[in-house]
């Protein structure tokens, strides 16, 4: 091969060399751009995916957070509705108040404006330092809740720095203790995580009615600088808070203070302090007026009698005594096994089951009529004379045909059922002790509830407060009951009433010009500690109506623990001719 071959050879291998070499080269940087890119790609896919989860999972909760960090949630408290009477007389209301809170943050100087507070609210400087201290919170504190607005008007004109106000209710009872018993009061319940104070009704009507008065709570924040200062125009509301219904009642609470008036004279008049009163529409379950002594008052509460928070006609119990003979004769006058004129022998005592039995009043063997037993409160009288005209398997299934052993449903909290042994264990002595009111007890409403449906037909009507809802109009019914079988017996027993007022035990009951009837009751009192009974003291009753006028009212009195035998006759006289002369009663 020629030299100029072997070069040219020579050449041409070199030549493929660098082609392959320049092959390589480039392949090599492809693939590390390649590679650059892939982790170019990685690391923007995890920046991508933290940035999605940054963004959409996480970024609610992020939020939620910051907005925490500066916004102060309230709960905000719905006026409670408005209790009234008959006659639209404002007996519990809700009126404006304010309160009151602090940024403690802001305060600039604590103990100048503790003192400016003292010097308003009332206090020492002492019990708002703290609180202006931010000593539970550095950025919120109530400094009272419910205060006067006229108080907070004061502290608004001070201009003192990090004190705010919330508009707020204070509930009020522009009657005092008129009514006390039965309306009833609230007490404030703090919610101490949820920075909540709201009502709640805790006796009377305010508890019965508690959910219908209340309404329904709302809440809204307010939003708060970096410092915890109120951001002007940052509150907004998540919850509306919807008022509570108004409600209209029975009660006149102007007849409602005659009969307290009268309710405490009676009880005074016989030694005592302690009694009740009820006064209710027959014809329709409706109670005019009903009070206990003592009485409680809902608008100052610095003192609060034992018991005053109740009404006894519905949630005490007693042993009813003479006024349960009433309900022993209506069951023999509906059979017709005697009328008001039919005689029976009376001894002067009674053996059973070794007791002895006798009369309040000494007599020998004596011929009475039915009329005059009850005239003259027989016990031995009325015992023999269900024993012989009615049986006592008779009598006590009249007991529960009357409804004397069935709560009455009137719509006040804490109605007590009554103590009645069943038949099956009655002995001959409980039989005669049930005909005149023993070893049985009542409350009063029951009573009352009897005596009303003797003058409204035989026909027992729910005693019951609640008249009108006034936001919806709505007027509710309450259940009757047709408790006498036999109507024609209703005569003769009001006839037979009517003479214990004019020839019996009741004539301090009597009104002139009008038809009064009812009984008159002494009634032993259980001694729940030793057993048997208590001596020297009873519980004394009277109840009763005006027959034959344009009255349909029924009026029971009664006065507890009374030394002695005496009578609320005339409570029950008083009571009337105050509604005689406020509501117009004529005779027929």
């Amino acid at each position: 091969m020629s030299p100029s071959s072997r070069r040219n050879s020579a050449s041409s291998g070199s030549g493929g060399a660098n082609a392959r070499l320049e092959q390589y080269v480039s392949r090599s940087r492809s693939n590390r751009a390649f590679v650059v890119m892939l982790i170019f790609l990685a690391i923007a896919a995890v920046f991508l995916v933290r940035l999605a989860y940054l963004q959409i999972v996480v970024s609610p909760a992020y939020s939620a957070e910051a907005e925490s960090l500066r916004t102060v949630g309230f709960y905000q408290e719905p006026r409670r509705g408005t209790i009234y009477d008959r006659n639209g007389h404002i007996l519990a209301i809700s009126v404006d108040a304010t309160t009151i809170y602090a940024n403690p943050k802001e305060i600039e100087d604590p103990n100048a404006t503790a003192r400016a507070l003292a010097e308003v609210l009332g206090g020492t400087e002492k019990d708002y330092l703290e609180k202006l201290q931010g000593t539970y919170s550095p950025t919120f504190s109530f400094i009272q809740r419910k205060a006067d607005t006229t108080k907070a008007d004061a502290i608004k004109e001070r201009e003192l720095p990090g004190i705010y106000f919330i508009e707020d209710t204070r509930r009020e009872y522009p009657y005092g203790k008129v009514g006390g018993n039965v309306i009833g009061a609230c007490s404030i319940e703090v919610d101490e995580e949820a920075n909540r104070e709201y009502y709640v009704g805790i006796c009377g009507l305010e508890m019965q009615y508690n959910t219908l008065l209340s309404g329904t709570v709302g809440y809204y924040e307010a939003e708060v600088g970096r410092d915890g200062t109120p951001i002007p125009g940052g509150v907004h509301v998540s919850k509306q808070a919807v008022e509570g219904q108004d409600i209209v009642i029975s009660i006149d609470i102007e007849f409602q203070e005659e009969l307290e008036r009268d309710l405490e004279s009676g009880v005074a008049r016989v030694g005592v302090e302690n009694g009740c009163a009820v006064v209710m529409n027959a014809e329709n379950g409706e109670i005019y007026a009903a009070a206990s002594s003592p009485f409680f008052n809902p608008a100052d509460r610095s003192e609060v009698p034992e018991g005053s928070m109740q009404l006894k006609a519905v949630t005490d119990l007693f042993e009813p005594g003479s006024i349960f003979k009433t309900v022993s004769i209506a069951g023999i006058l509906e059979r017709e096994s005697m009328d008001p004129e039919t005689t029976l022998v009376v001894p002067p005592s009674i053996v059973a089951n070794g007791y002895t039995i006798k009369d309040a009043f000494e007599h020998a063997e004596e011929e009475m009529s039915l009329r005059y037993i009850l005239n003259r409160s027989s016990n031995l009288g009325v015992s023999i004379a269900v024993e012989d005209n009615l049986g006592f398997q008779e009598f006590y299934d009249d007991i529960l045909k009357y409804r004397i052993n069935e709560l009455t449903g009137v719509d006040y909290p804490g109605e007590q059922l009554g103590y009645l042994l069943d038949f099956d264990n009655w002995s001959r002595v409980q039989g005669y002790n049930a005909t005149f009111g023993q070893g049985l007890s009542v409350n009063a409403m029951q009573m009352t509830a009897f005596y009303g449906a003797l003058l409204n037909d035989g026909v027992e009507v729910t005693p019951h407060f609640l008249i009108r809802k006034p936001q919806t109009n709505e007027i509710p019914t309450y259940p009757t009951y047709e408790i006498f079988d036999n109507k024609d017996a209703l005569e003769p027993l009001k006839s037979m009433l009517r003479t214990v007022v004019t020839d019996g035990t009741a004539t301090e009951a009597d009104i002139p010009g009008f038809e009064v009837a009812g009984k008159t009751s002494t009634a032993e009192i259980y001694d729940e500690e030793n057993g048997g009974y208590r001596q020297g003291v009873y519980n004394i009753a009277y109840a009763g109506f005006i027959d034959n006028s344009t009255s349909k009212f029924v009026c029971f009195c009664m006065a507890d623990e009374v030394p002695g035998d005496r009578k609320v006759t005339y409570m029950f006289h008083d009571i009337m001719e105050h509604a005689i002369n406020r509501y117009n009663i004529v005779a027929l």
